[in-house]
């Protein structure tokens, strides 16, 4: 440790967060320039322990990535894909219940669907097979196989689809326990020929920025969170965090933000950029915390950051995400998931206990304007009496 150590740890916008009573922007930036990492982690890990105490939850899940037909064209993604000759645009529902039932089997109990934004827009191929299927938009078929999961196997629906309107949010809400739309950043700047978001118009920052919003007036239970290293400089990590804040400090509905490192992918516009340190991703990990308090449930991917997981703990997350048993992360194939025990005794090495919950968080699911009718019966069969996941998997 340096000798900054005792002066950082004294900065009146260090203790006030460390009291839980948050930072404003001027402070942030102020910490950033001045502060030492060993201060930032000691303020953030403080900040956990207040709401959060030693406790680190996962959710098992099984992941079901719909369609990777997608009209936008980021610049790190390998998910996304054109029509292939001869592939099918989406998974069939025979095919979606087999994932799902090859996860209840497994004891998961999230289905976590993934797939691309509107790409009947710009893909006749996607067009065809929606209407075989009576349908007129990808959320349509969404909102269709979650309801088929939901009823066939009790597991709970958790959707990441893309930027929508209130009307698509509420009937997903019918069937979905929860939804996620990652920010990934404020800044337009990433919009630029050649950069991050260039052609990907589903990454504006006010268009997903509304869905968020919506997602509060429906009082949807959001994930969201923010990408690091994508070309985005550390002000505008900030700027997100703050605008992350801003949105729960409206309408209470964000229950968990996730800090995802960039990975460079082979084949991808980005396939030659720096990915960022195990120290960067702790700083703004620490940020994170510091911005958003001790309430907000904070996570960042063990499977990112390899057999370094247990390091991100010393930065207030309180989460690792969804782990699946029988599916690999479409999102990051290269990424092999830890395995349950292992991210069991990495937990327990670093101090901490290691609680399953489902996908959607005890303090929400408490709350009946964030359950949908359909999906209480499901629910109380998986939950505990605190909230978390039962010990024991929906029966085989």
């Amino acid at each position: 440790m340096t000798s900054l150590a005792a002066p950082t740890r004294r900065m009146p916008a260090l203790e006030r967060a460390r009291e839980g009573r948050g930072i404003s922007r001027a402070e942030a930036l102020l910490l950033m320039e001045s502060c030492e990492l060993d201060a930032l982690l000691e303020a953030a890990a403080a900040i956990r322990d207040q709401s959060k105490g030693r406790k680190v939850s996962f959710s098992k899940k099984v992941f079901i990535p719909l369609t990777h037909l997608c009209r936008d064209y980021c610049g790190y993604c390998t998910f996304r894909s054109d029509p292939l000759p001869g592939a099918p645009a989406y998974m069939s529902p025979e095919e979606v219940l087999a994932a799902a039932e090859a996860g209840r089997k497994a004891g998961c109990k999230e289905a976590l669907f993934s797939l691309g934004d509107q790409p009947e827009r710009v893909f006749p191929e996607a067009r065809d097979f929606l209407r075989r299927f009576g349908c007129e938009t990808t959320l349509e078929y969404l909102a269709a196989m979650s309801e088929l999961v939901l009823k066939e196997t009790g597991l709970l629906p958790h959707s990441n689809p893309g930027v929508m309107g209130e009307a698509d949010l509420c009937r997903l809400k019918e069937s979905n326990i929860s939804m996620g739309l990652m920010l990934e950043v404020t800044s337009t700047r990433l919009l630029g020929t050649g950069l991050a978001h260039w052609q990907a118009p589903d990454k504006a920052p006010a268009v997903r920025l509304r869905t968020i919003r919506d997602a509060g007036k429906q009082r949807v239970a959001c994930t969201t969170g923010i990408l690091v290293g994508i070309g985005e400089r550390f002000e505008d990590r900030v700027d997100s965090l703050f605008a992350i804040r801003h949105l729960h400090e409206e309408y209470g509905h964000i229950q968990e933000v996730i800090v995802q490192p960039f990975r460079a992918k082979a084949g991808t516009r980005m396939a030659a950029s720096i990915e960022p340190s195990m120290e960067e991703l702790l700083r703004t990990l620490a940020f994170a915390r510091l911005i958003l308090g001790p309430e907000m449930n904070l996570q960042s991917p063990p499977n990112l950051v390899s057999e370094e997981f247990p390091r991100l703990l010393e930065a207030g997350i309180n989460d690792w995400g969804g782990i699946s048993p029988v599916t690999k992360d479409f999102i990051n194939p290269e990424a092999a998931w830890p395995e349950v025990p292992v991210l069991a005794a990495g937990t327990v090495a670093a101090g901490f206990t290691l609680r399953e919950r489902l996908a959607i968080y005890p303090e929400f699911s408490a709350r009946p304007e964030f359950v949908g009718a359909w999906l209480r019966g499901p629910l109380a069969i998986l939950q505990a009496d605190d909230g978390y996941a039962r010990a024991e998997g929906p029966a085989c």
